[in-house]
């Protein structure tokens, strides 16, 4: 795992992006680097959606005087299989102008622990939003290829021979 500090703070467990309030009560913090996919807990269980690779982060975390101001952006690559055609692509997932306001006070309040907010849940939350519905490979995928009209013919005549050939088994009398 990659990650910088920046401005003095320290981030309380590398695994999990949490912040220190006491070391924001001067002035806001720059935070850059990577998470693993597998701190990020994304829990997808789609078929099409494979994270593999960490997210890069660049953010700056501000105390107001009853919340928590993160802004910054987000980027992550996914290995997806196209929803029309099953081809496998790289899909860059990005949020460039990522804001998330955290109050500290009332009762929407984020959890403080050891003086510290984890910043991971709201960042997996955005990342989990924005994943795509149905991935395409392009978007003018025209999907599978079908079979020919001659082929298609084909099909059609064995599977009418079938059922005559079942209606032929009856013994009616």
């Amino acid at each position: 795992m990659t990650f910088t500090i920046v401005c003095g703070l320290k981030l309380i467990n590398p695994m999990l992006l949490k912040v220190n309030l006491r070391h924001l009560e001067e002035h806001g913090q720059q935070l850059k680097g990577e998470l693993p996919v597998e701190d990020l807990d994304l829990g997808v269980n789609d078929e099409l959606i494979h994270p593999q690779k960490p997210l890069a982060y660049k953010i700056l975390v501000e105390l107001l005087h009853d919340a928590l101001l993160v802004t910054g952006s987000l980027s992550v690559s996914l290995d997806c299989e196209c929803s029309r055609c099953l081809k496998k692509f790289k899909y860059h997932l990005k949020l460039p102008d990522w804001t998330v306001h955290l109050p500290l006070e009332g009762e929407d309040k984020v959890a403080i622990d050891n003086d510290c907010v984890d910043l991971t849940p709201f960042i997996r939350e955005d990342i989990l939003l924005n994943f795509p519905q149905h991935p395409l490979c392009k978007t003018d995928c025209a999907g599978l290829k079908k079979a020919s009209k001659a082929s298609q013919a084909k099909d059609r005549d064995h599977e009418k021979s079938a059922v005559w050939a079942q209606l032929d088994k009856l013994k009616l009398k």
